[in-house]
């Protein structure tokens, strides 16, 4: 039972679109990253996503629409619903909860896609 600092835990990522774990809740996995510019179009066939935006704003696509999400908002992805998260590029916070096993970018693998994940 360690408190988490979330802004030490961000200074500590260099690189966007990379995920890293700060904590844990029953099967899931708490992530920090850092997002800038676009990412890949990608699904999660058995897993929601939450992303909850710290600072900046995302701005998700999905096939008939674009969401975007402001600081101190959340957005649910359901499962099996393909999405794009970008920025206007600002760099932009988010916390990120989902299950143990989801794939950084669902069945797709791409030169973006983060393996192996690490704990900050």
């Amino acid at each position: 039972m360690e408190r988490v600092n979330l802004n030490e835990k961000f200074s500590k990522i260099a690189e966007h679109w990379h995920p890293y774990i700060v904590g844990e809740l029953n099967d899931n996995y708490i992530k920090l990253a850092k997002l800038k510019d676009d990412f890949v179009w990608h699904k999660h066939d058995d897993e929601d996503e939450l992303f909850v935006i710290t600072k900046g704003t995302l701005f998700m696509d999905f096939r008939d629409k674009t969401v975007e999400i402001k600081p101190g908002e959340i957005l649910t992805v359901p499962k099996g619903i393909e999405h794009r998260p970008r920025t206007n590029g600002e760099e932009v916070f988010v916390i990120l909860i989902e299950p143990k096993a989801t794939k950084h970018t669902g069945d797709l693998v791409t030169e973006r896609t983060v393996e192996q994940l690490e704990w900050i």
